[in-house]
């Protein structure tokens, strides 16, 4: 990879430093699992009635794409300090394809996405050479966007701008 336009790390790079991330759920049975994060109100996830579920929270799989976006924000914040890039918002636009044979047992059919595209519009001023190198910045330290590609899920990514709000 190139590391051109990389940000210099944020940590001592010879020091391993651990993160642990913990969790807690509950099942009763059927489809729906709740799920405490530490002193936040509840998770819950479910499947849609259409897949036995009982369509009363979002499915596992749409968690993970709220998982990408979630961090492709957290990380674009934080690349944004680091670069001083001014910009007002960002929206996401995400979605992700599966071949549902895969979590149904089917062999030779992976149970997770084959395709995950997503659209990242910055609300900026800022010249396209510097949108560039956040893009570049973000995609190489998001951990879900690399724990996608890891997994050999085909990732579109495309990066707009908008007019940066006053």
């Amino acid at each position: 990879m190139d590391t051109t336009d990389l940000l210099a790390p944020s940590v001592d790079p010879k020091t391993r430093k651990l993160g642990i991330r913990t969790v807690s759920g509950t099942n009763d049975g059927g489809t729906r699992t709740v799920v405490q994060v530490r002193h936040f109100e509840p998770v819950a996830t479910d499947e849609p009635d259409s897949l036995g579920g009982t369509n009363t929270a979002p499915s596992p799989l749409e968690m993970a794409l709220v998982s990408l976006v979630g961090c492709e924000g957290v990380i674009l914040n934080g690349c944004a300090k680091a670069l001083g890039f001014a910009y007002s918002g960002v929206e996401f636009e995400c979605s992700g394809q599966i071949d549902v044979r895969g979590p149904k047992g089917v062999p030779g059919v992976r149970p997770y996405f084959e395709k995950v595209d997503l659209k990242i519009t910055v609300a900026t001023d800022e010249p396209q050479e510097r949108l560039d190198k956040l893009r570049k910045n973000v995609e190489f330290r998001c951990p879900i966007m690399n724990l996608m590609r890891a997994a050999d899920v085909e990732m579109n990514v495309e990066w707009a701008r908008s007019p940066a709000s006053s």
